[in-house]
């Protein structure tokens, strides 16, 4: 609740802007909570310092901005920005190959899912620019359906929880609890899918 609460002070002091820069920030794949970042707006529209409603739409342009930066990046750039550090790290070539045919199987549903995948999604919708096999409003079109799912959520709990602190800290726990649950099941379905492949072609073989 410490960076909730520093966050909460700078949007005071700072308005729109700050929040939307550090939803760009987010997208960018730094090490700030996307989640904690939209409550934070929500906070301070609930103690006064903001509208609600334009804070959710501030915060959706800037989640889709980052998002859309991101995949551009991976668009424009290809290779060169998988050898960024951080993408590096969660796809190494060898990976890349196989997620490669993963977009071309499962983009849709890679793209929409991603957004509920905390520490995931900048990676993800590098390479999904980077594999030129997902086309920018596609990508848009179904990231922008998992926002309008998402950035409401956030917000309005942080809306809602601004003069209750211990409650919002108890369902924000519970709302990062969950993301992690759908993370595991979604790993689980992806471990399952490729172990069945496998086996298909040991058998064909």
């Amino acid at each position: 609740m410490d960076l909730l609460e520093r966050l909460i002070t700078f949007f005071a002091e700072n308005g729109y802007e700050a929040v939307f820069m550090a939803l760009l920030l987010c997208g960018a794949g730094l090490p700030l909570p996307e989640d904690i970042t939209l409550v934070a707006g929500g906070v301070i529209a609930g103690l006064g310092y903001a509208n609600v409603h334009i804070m959710l739409a501030v915060t959706m342009v800037g989640v889709l901005v980052g998002d859309a930066g991101m995949f551009l990046l991976g668009h424009h750039y290809g290779t060169h920005i998988l050898q960024w550090k951080p993408i590096a790290w969660l796809m190494p070539p060898r990976r890349y190959v196989k997620v490669q045919d993963q977009f071309a199987r499962y983009g849709n549903r890679m793209m929409f899912f991603a957004r509920f995948l905390p520490g995931m999604r900048t990676a993800i919708y590098t390479t999904a620019g980077a594999t030129h096999r997902v086309g920018f409003w596609r990508f848009l079109l179904l990231d922008g359906a998992a926002a309008l799912i998402s950035v409401p959520i956030w917000v309005y709990l942080g809306y809602f929880g601004a003069n209750r602190r211990e409650w919002l800290g108890m369902w924000i726990q519970r709302g990062q609890n969950s993301l992690w649950l759908v993370a595991g099941v979604m790993l689980l379905v992806a471990l399952l899918l490729w172990w069945r492949q496998r086996r298909r072609r040991s058998d064909a073989a």
